[in-house]
Formats: structure tokens, C-alpha cells, sequence
């Protein structure tokens, strides 16, 4: 977990907001996060978004982006295993036909390579036409 304190805009004193960094870190600790550890980045997304402030705007997200990068461990996802991706979503398009989409979960794909869906009905193969 990453936390970003919003609306840092809104507030003048700096000691509140200290105060509302100490009572999140209490929080996370009693719900079982490091809450001592847990990086918290103060900004204000309206900033960032109104390029009216860089210190709490742009450089704000910046340190939350690094911080997500640095905290978070990037999944790894076996590429060596067979290519399995849950579908999630089917949509109709029109001079292109049915496309489905969802997330890989495990393999590889490439364009041209055949495909099995596997489901409720039978069996069918397709095409990969586009990743």
C-alpha cells in the first residue's frame, strides 16, 4: 500500500497535517499494515491537475509514481507455462466481428497464433488478431 494525502491545498497548517499523517499510520497498523513503514505522499491532485501549484501538484505525483514503483513489487507472471487469459469482457464491433478482453494471466500470445476458448460450450479455435 501507498497512501497520497489529498487536498493539501485546503490546509494551512502544516502540524494538521502531521497529525492526519500520525492518525493514518495508526490506522494502517491496527488493521495489520506497516504502518510505520508504508510510504505517505502529501499533495493535491487539483494542483497537479490545474498545473497551479507544482510543489503539491506535479512534483506531488511524481514522488507518489516512485514511490508505487519502489513499494509495490511488480507481479511476475510465468511466461514459460501455456497462454491462459480469463475473459472478461465480449463486444460486437462491426467490419471487425466479436473481440474479447481480459487480462493474461499466465504465457504468451502472439498475432496469427491459434487459440482455443474453453468455457460452458464446446470447445472452439480462433485467432489472436491483435494484443
Amino acid at each position: 500500500i501507498v497512501v497520497f494525502l489529498n487536498k493539501v491545498d485546503q490546509v494551512d497548517d502544516a502540524e494538521l497535517l502531521e497529525l492526519v499523517e500520525l492518525e493514518v499510520r495508526e490506522l494502517l497498523t491496527k488493521n495489520e499494515f506497516p504502518g510505520d513503514d508504508i510510504p505517505i505522499v502529501k499533495g493535491s491532485a487539483l494542483a497537479a491537475l490545474e498545473d497551479s501549484n507544482k510543489t503539491i501538484g506535479e512534483d506531488a505525483i511524481r514522488e507518489l509514481m516512485a514511490q508505487v514503483d519502489a513499494y509495490i513489487p511488480t507481479p511476475v507472471r510465468p511466461l514459460d507455462k501455456p497462454f491462459l487469459m480469463p475473459i472478461e469482457d465480449v463486444f460486437s464491433i462491426s467490419g471487425r466481428g466479436t473481440v474479447v478482453t481480459g487480462r493474461v494471466e499466465r504465457g504468451v500470445v502472439k498475432v496469427g497464433e491459434e487459440l482455443e476458448i474453453v468455457g460452458i460450450r464446446p470447445t472452439a479455435k480462433t485467432t489472436c488478431t491483435g494484443v
